[in-house]
């Protein structure tokens, strides 16, 4: 949802092969996780460092994929309250879907009541599964309701393409002095995120159902099926949503969608397209908070029974870090501020440092020239593009959103009591 803004900072021919790169260097990384996996007979990312780098290597990855995830899942929550309660951030009012019902705020409608609702009813429930392959079905339905998202949105963009209602996209970024050139490093935190999967690849590749065909090949092709299907999604999400909105993308698109889009039954196509995907995020969501959950325990208790042998352990990670990710959903007002951190910091580790230091170190003795040659690249733009991004955002990020977080606690507070006594 935030790929779209990204075609607003660097242009739409750079955009997209920025997300075309992304993707090469990810099927890099995972293929490289997948080799060397294979030799010290690694059942998850964490025992890969381990193997290359002892336990440092180990809590390393794990302290990273646990603050990904939660910023991850943060935004979530946050793209569920755009949707449904309107945007909270700076810039224009965008309305929800809860608050065009009512024709206007009320307390039904209030976002973090919304969230808190949404959490407690939804979101933790499916979060409640012991198994990663109890979430195929929901998994399934949140892949189609995102491709409803992307048929609507292509098609909506191409009627009004021709009927000569576009303008014409800007192809170069606007760079008119050094803080607009440091501004185009803001995109990569979003690039990363979007393709950060290193995490699920082992827990995964553990549960594929043995038969006749090598795991280590079918993992290969879920990979690559995978990678092929979510780069045409981004590819034309990113194209045809900042066609349709121009320069007035918001950080999340969806909200986009409270305006009169200029086709016949638009309020209906627009009604569909956020509470699809609204529901696709909530969908999405064990399925990441089922990696984080495995972390968190793996680091706190590395030395006890298996959690999904522990049903105490289990309840009381799964509610805390559910309760966790909401309070930080009601903290943050832009999905754009909660990728920029994270994705510059724990989801590049993931996808690129981790595994272009895996092959540099290697252990096995399997890599070749060329191998060495593409990991230092991966590493150098990594660690350069990430301090950029940083730097670039710690000097542009509005930290006057003091009054909003405080009206924020107060809210949960007041609604957690009302959940405590009802």
């Amino acid at each position: 949802m935030a790929l779209p803004a990204t075609m607003k900072v660097l242009g739409l021919p750079l955009g997209l092969l920025a997300i075309l790169f992304a993707a090469i260097l990810s099927e890099n990384s995972i293929q490289a996780l997948l080799r060397y996996s294979r030799p010290c007979k690694a059942r998850s990312y964490g025992a890969l460092m381990a193997d290359a780098f002892g336990e440092a290597g180990r809590i390393a990855v794990q302290l990273c994929i646990i603050i990904n995830n939660v910023g991850i899942l943060i935004v979530y929550i946050v793209i569920i309250g755009d949707v449904m309660s309107g945007t909270t951030g700076a810039g224009p009012h965008h309305t929800g879907v809860l608050e065009e019902w009512a024709g206007g705020r009320t307390w039904w409608n209030e976002r973090v009541f919304v969230l808190f609702t949404t959490t407690v009813v939804i979101l933790l429930p499916l979060s409640s599964f012991k198994h990663i392959d109890s979430l195929k079905w929901s998994s399934a339905l949140s892949v189609a309701l995102a491709l409803v998202f992307v048929v609507i949105t292509v098609a909506v963009a191409l009627w009004k393409l021709v009927a000569g209602e576009i303008e014409w996209p800007r192809l170069t970024p606007d760079v008119h002095d050094t803080t607009s050139f440091w501004h185009l490093f803001t995109v990569v935190p979003v690039m990363v995120t979007a393709y950060i999967c290193q995490h699920n690849v082992h827990p995964i590749a553990n549960e594929l159902e043995v038969s006749t065909e090598p795991s280590d090949l079918k993992m290969q092709k879920v990979v690559r099926d995978s990678l092929v299907l979510c780069t045409g999604i981004y590819l034309c999400t990113a194209m045809f949503a900042y066609l349709l909105f121009g320069e007035a993308t918001s950080d999340d698109v969806l909200a986009n969608f409270d305006t009169d889009l200029g086709i016949p039954f638009a309020h209906t196509i627009a009604l569909i397209v956020r509470a699809s995907y609204a529901v696709h995020i909530m969908l999405v969501f064990p399925l990441l908070h089922f990696s984080l959950r495995l972390n968190v325990d793996g680091l706190l208790f590395p030395k006890a029974h298996p959690l999904v042998h522990d049903n105490l352990r289990f309840v009381l990670l799964t509610g805390v870090l559910v309760g966790l990710i909401f309070i930080g959903s009601t903290l943050v007002p832009s999905i754009w501020v909660a990728f920029q951190f994270t994705g510059a910091t724990a989801s590049v580790c993931l996808a690129f440092i981790f595994p272009a230091l895996i092959l540099l170190k290697d252990k096995p003795k399997i890599a070749t020239l060329k191998d060495k040659w593409e990991a230092w690249v991966m590493v150098i733009l990594a660690v350069l593009s990430s301090v950029t991004a940083i730097a670039s955002n710690i000097l542009s990020s509005p930290l006057n959103s003091t009054k909003f977080e405080t009206r924020a606690i107060q809210k949960i507070w007041w609604y957690l009591r009302i959940f405590i006594i009802g």
